[in-house]
């Protein structure tokens, strides 16, 4: 019987009732609302999209609502959660959904929608990671559209077209899914007699079956059933769909039942930084190329992921210390200490190849020289360089790297050129290049000009760059390994962005972290905070731009630092340690609140508070000394004069009395214990706002607190608690929402984030809702009542690891710490007995596999590098 689409024997049609259905909680105040393409759904603006109703059915809050759409109506829709005046609140992940209405549906009949949310975890699947290298077997199936005919017992309204449609990325060659239940259509739960589904691709696979009223209602569920007889039921609850029991007319149902349930996919890999990836090829260091022999061993080992850390320019210096990855000069370019010299040409001169070859003689060394192989490599690249610049620049593969990138590789080479032309990476020491403009770039790299061949060049080897790391990153995409990026939270603030798009940094600043376990006095960065504000006014550019750049070559990514997306630890720049800082955003205590509290005296909280016996105890015989050099009486207290009353003066001033052998201490415990004086205060005032105030961290340890009379201690205790644990919490998750989902709706990579630290409540749900892995490390547990965190009660978004480049080593760590390693034993392993004060292989071999066997989605072993 030939067939004429999804339905025959179906009269002409004007229009059809489309009636959405989905279950969801809400809190009050908060509706479900569906949005589209077509301008019926709002034409994807909120404000115009169909709100749903509620209704109680068992223990589920249904919400529904029913339109009337033309023949042959398609669009795309996604659901929202909205407060009363359509705010969006949330919104559910994934690709949007389609919809095509069979253009044979009878006239005035309704066809129901019955929908479920979709999590930020059922998103995950769609990602590059799994879909273009774990489970891209799947591309291997034939895409089959089912089709169903309208049979006579539809017609006459005994049945029910019901097409079931159903998620499923990990199925393996030669098997089939299907669905079984309690009607006879379904196999009466025998899988040989149940409904085959089709592959329809993206996962999904779908089947039509006219069901019998009678059948209603139907329990049923999806499995996986392989040639070889393998049967795989899924997990959970028997799936249930019911009808209504009138039969007034024949019914239409859709059903989208999200994922299959099964056991979840989980992998394991290994974290390694660039330049240690060694080969006996590369000349002094790890080089892109040789992640093709990594990728082989993790093929080998059973591995499914390697990790790298940052490997962006970093070469703000021009020195070793431009060897830190996450201090970048450039976001977008990559780091030239990668690349492969012999890759550069098939027709090396012979007196090239002779210094190639004693340069990694001469370099392979235990350890990096990086000022050494930086060196030699660019001295080498640049013979290359003149000797095939004509060649390579006018070469059609460089011109499509070029028109794709020039937006930042222009900018890029003309920085790296007046870097090098002043001797400085600080732009304002550049005279008139000081402030970038356009007119200015196209001067600097024009072709007339002097120094073009020196442009050029930093082109060409940021195209050889790309060629190299976009050979491994497709060799591992086709080994089935996914190649994992880091994207570090800040940039250097002597950096090509800072000087391009100066207005999306706040330069005055600096980020860092408050105290923690590992840093009482906090981290201190040096890199200048962002300008939300300016950046949100193209959408977050900037960032869709970075993470667009490194869609190219990973297909997952690690975010440094997450926390910096809900509010970030912001310091003066003037300050060297990082505990004198505030949240950025956050809402202060303002003067008017502080005063209705009994709280006036602000010079007195906010101003150093230092007395005589506080010198004398600091500094013994010596504190008149000290006092005269560094402070000036102020009634019954000392204030530091106005020459060193921030860290860098301190530090300054010290140094130059140590010059002068005026210290009667070591210069680095002088300058410390004027540090901790400086920090002795209470509250911080805003320098941009003078009435507005932030309780200094960890405020009761000072002394200045401990002298305060007990009303004032009571009332600075409250809300000190309340500014760092409640009330920020809906800004922050509101500022999260606006930033976070511009940097993964830019890519298909797969997001981790770095959820270490000083955890704010809001950071995990949104986290959830977004479908954003975190970060779970054995000896830096998120729970507060918790020394170390056990894997095996880590939830499924995570990734686990015993340690990071954070940390130190498993093996250090335990041979490092013998009080910490005796807690560990009795608490993580059971024992009483005396831990080995080594960690031997036994011991090592039970906390990796403790990782190996915990819930989380991945494991992933630091390596050691040199």
């Amino acid at each position: 019987m030939a067939n004429q689409g999804l339905f025959s024997a179906a009269k002409s049609m004007k229009s059809v009732k489309l009636k959405f259905r989905i279950p969801y909680f809400t809190e009050w105040g908060q509706s479900l609302l569906v949005c589209g393409s077509e301008p019926m759904l709002g034409s994807w603006n909120v404000k115009k999209g169909l709100l749903l109703s509620p209704v109680h059915q068992d223990d589920q809050l249904i919400w529904t609502a029913t339109i009337a759409v033309p023949c042959q109506f398609s669009c795309g829709y996604r659901y929202y959660v909205v407060d009363d005046a359509k705010n969006v609140l949330r919104w559910e992940m994934g690709n949007e959904r389609r919809l095509s209405i069979p253009h044979l549906l009878p006239e005035g009949h309704t066809l129901e929608l019955h929908d479920l949310w979709q999590t930020g975890a059922d998103a995950l699947l769609f990602r590059s990671a799994f879909k273009d290298v774990i489970f891209c077997k799947n591309s291997t199936f034939n895409i089959d559209r089912p089709e169903a005919i309208l049979h006579d017992e539809l017609v006459q309204q005994e049945s029910i077209l019901v097409r079931f449609k159903i998620c499923c990325p990990n199925v393996q060659e030669g098997t089939s899914v299907y669905v079984i239940g309690s009607s006879t259509k379904l196999g009466n739960w025998k899988v040989q007699d149940g409904l085959k589904l089709h592959y329809t691709g993206e996962y999904i696979w779908e089947a039509y079956c006219v069901i019998p009223r009678g059948d209603f209602p139907i329990r049923y569920k999806y499995c996986k059933y392989g040639k070889n007889g393998c049967f795989s039921l899924e997990v959970g609850s028997t799936r249930e769909l019911s009808v209504n029991s009138s039969k007034s007319q024949s019914q239409y149902i859709f059903l989208s039942d999200g994922m299959l349930r099964e056991m979840p996919w989980r992998g394991c890999g290994v974290a390694v930084p660039m330049f240690s990836v060694r080969s006996e090829d590369d000349i002094g260091v790890g080089e892109f190329l040789d992640l093709k022999l990594l990728v082989d061993w993790a093929v080998e080992s059973g591995f499914h992921l390697v990790q790298l850390l940052p490997i962006n320019d970093t070469s703000v210096h021009r020195m070793w210390w431009d060897s830190y990855p996450y201090s970048s000069l450039s976001v977008f370019a990559l780091h030239p200490l990668y690349l492969r010299l012999q890759a550069l040409s098939k027709n090396l001169p012979e007196d090239v190849k002779s210094e190639i070859r004693n340069a990694k003689e001469r370099l392979d060394g235990k350890d990096v020289d990086y000022e050494a192989t930086m060196a030699t490599k660019f001295s080498i690249a640049k013979k290359v360089f003149m000797q095939e610049k004509d060649l390579i620049l006018n070469s059609s593969s460089f011109h499509n790297f070029f028109s794709e990138n020039e937006d930042w590789l222009k900018p890029y080479a003309a920085f790296c050129f007046l870097r090098d032309f002043f001797e400085t990476s600080d732009h304002s020491q550049w005279g008139c290049f000081s402030n970038y403009s356009k007119d200015k770039l196209e001067k600097l790299v024009s072709k007339d000009a002097l120094h073009y061949d020196t442009i050029c060049f930093h082109y060409y080897i940021q195209f050889h760059l790309h060629l190299q790391l976009s050979e491994a990153a497709e060799y591992a995409r086709a080994k089935g390994v996914v190649l994992k990026g880091d994207l570090p939270i800040g940039v250097d603030r002597n950096s090509v962005d800072t000087w391009v798009y100066p207005t999306l940094f706040r330069m005055n600043t600096s980020t860092g972290a408050p105290p923690d376990y590992f840093a009482k006095n906090g981290q201190n960065w040096g890199f200048p905070t962002y300008n939300w504000e300016e950046m949100s006014k193209d959408n977050y550019g900037w960032w869709r731009a970075r993470l667009t750049q490194m869609g190219k070559y990973f297909t997952a990514y690690r975010i440094d630092h997450i926390l910096g997306f809900f509010r970030i630890w912001e310091l003066p720049d003037h300050a060297m340690t990082g505990l004198i800082g505030k949240f950025r955003p956050s809402i202060p205590l303002s003067q008017e609140e502080l005063e209705r509290e009994g709280i006036w005296d602000f010079d007195r909280l906010t101003r150093p508070y230092v007395r005589k016996e506080f010198l004398q105890e600091n500094f013994g015989d010596s504190w008149i000394l000290i006092a005269a050099n560094f402070f000036k009486e102020y009634l019954d207290r000392y204030e530091f004069k106005e020459e060193c009353n921030t860290e860098k003066k301190i530090a300054a001033k010290v140094h130059s009395c140590a010059e002068k052998s005026l210290l009667p201490e070591s210069e680095d415990k002088i300058r410390c214990d004027l540090f901790d004086l400086l920090k002795n205060i209470v509250l911080i005032r805003d320098p941009e706002h003078d009435k507005s105030f932030y309780p200094r961290f960890n405020l009761e340890d000072t002394s200045s607190f401990r002298d305060l009379d007990d009303h004032s201690k009571n009332v600075l205790k409250r809300l000190y608690y309340d500014y760092y644990f409640h009330r920020q919490d809906k800004l922050w998750q509101q500022n999260a929402l606006k930033t976070l989902p511009a940097l993964l709706n830019s890519s298909d990579m797969l997001a981790c984030g770095e959820d270490l630290g000083l955890i704010p409540a809001c950071v995990h749900p949104v986290m959830q809702e977004l479908g954003l892995i975190g970060l779970r490390i054995q000896r830096m547990p998120s729970e507060p009542d918790l020394e170390f965190g056990i894997p095996s009660q880590y939830s499924y978004m995570t990734v686990c690891a015993p340690s990071c480049h954070d940390c130190s080593t498993l093996r250090a760590w335990w041979e490092e710490d013998e009080e910490r390693r005796h807690r560990f034993f009795k608490s993580v392993i059971g024992s009483d007995d005396l831990p080995p004060s080594q960690c031997v292989p036994d011991l090592a071999h039970l906390i990796i596999r403790q990782h190996i066997e915990s819930p989380s989605m991945w494991a992933i072993f630091p390596l050691q590098w040199v």
